[in-house]
């Protein structure tokens, strides 16, 4: 009896030991050349991968003016695009979903990996983008810790204004995005009224100038570089009526760079909106 029971102790530990070994396995297989086709996917990359993971990026990675880790980016290696990208033999590629079917389809036809990420719908979407890529590139953690301090910056700017003051998102050419949006949401949470269903626009679209003029909002919040009207989609925000509607000192700012991509900028962008709302809301 003894004999028996020593046996089968025997072969639990040997099973446990497989497991471990099939596990250990599994973790081996992480990617290590890995390459983003699109901006976002770059910013994710920048923040989850080792450096020594990442085989190339986007063109767009190091422009300062549109990549939050632009400095992050500096002195590695831009791809031209799928054709390119097949002869650099990856074993993960990632893309958006916007433009870029036809590559994603020529890159799975010859058998690479590809993962697409399309622009955040909310928050909760944002978590499990980051997640599943932190697993895929083997450091969950660092995908839990992004989590983490998006959601420690949107507890700290929980209800920083009161009142129900309204808030329009406005952006070049007048177009205004729906409701349902991340920084739709952060807005939100922070204790804005968002100013679309009063314009017709819940779903987003254009708003007209003279619709923004007759029923303008408390606030408005417009890329940094609409100081400047440089051509017609920009030339709208210096307009005389709606500079009468909603004065510059109406209006909250925050670049591009923030904001054209959820990730790793998320918290600083709710941090820097957290700050505009601070020194100029009372």
């Amino acid at each position: 009896m003894l004999h028996r029971s020593v046996s089968r102790r025997a072969a639990l530990v040997l099973l446990s030991c497989l497991a471990l070994f099939s596990a250990g396995a599994q973790a081996q297989t992480r990617p290590a050349r890995v390459v983003s086709l699109n901006l976002c996917a770059d910013q994710l990359l920048l923040a989850l991968a080792d450096r020594s993971q990442i085989l190339s990026l986007s063109r767009l990675a190091g422009d300062l003016s549109l990549s939050f880790l632009a400095g992050k980016a500096a002195g590695m290696f831009r791809n031209d695009g799928a054709e390119a990208v097949l002869f650099a033999n990856p074993d993960l590629v990632l893309t958006g979903t916007y433009g870029q079917q036809e590559q994603v389809a020529l890159l799975r036809r010859q058998g690479l990996e590809v993962l697409t990420f399309g622009p955040w719908t909310n928050l909760e979407d944002g978590r499990g983008q980051i997640r599943v890529l932190a697993r895929r590139l083997g450091h969950p953690e660092r995908g839990e810790d992004l989590i983490a301090r998006i959601d420690g910056s949107l507890e700290r700017a929980r209800g920083i204004v009161s009142g129900g003051r309204s808030i329009l998102i406005y952006e070049r050419g007048g177009w205004v995005m729906g409701a349902r949006s991340p920084l739709g949401e952060i807005l939100v949470q922070m204790g804005f009224r968002l100013h679309q269903e009063a314009l017709g626009l819940t779903q987003g679209g254009v708003a007209r100038l003279e619709a923004v003029v007759i029923r303008p909002p408390d606030f408005m919040l417009v890329d940094e570089a609409s100081s400047q009207a440089v051509d017609n989609g920009t030339a709208l925000f210096a307009h005389p009526a709606l500079t009468e509607a909603v004065p510059p000192d109406r209006r909250l700012t925050l670049p591009a760079r923030l904001t054209i991509c959820g990730g790793p900028s998320t918290p600083a962008a709710i941090d820097a909106l957290s700050a505009e709302v601070q020194a100029r809301i009372r």
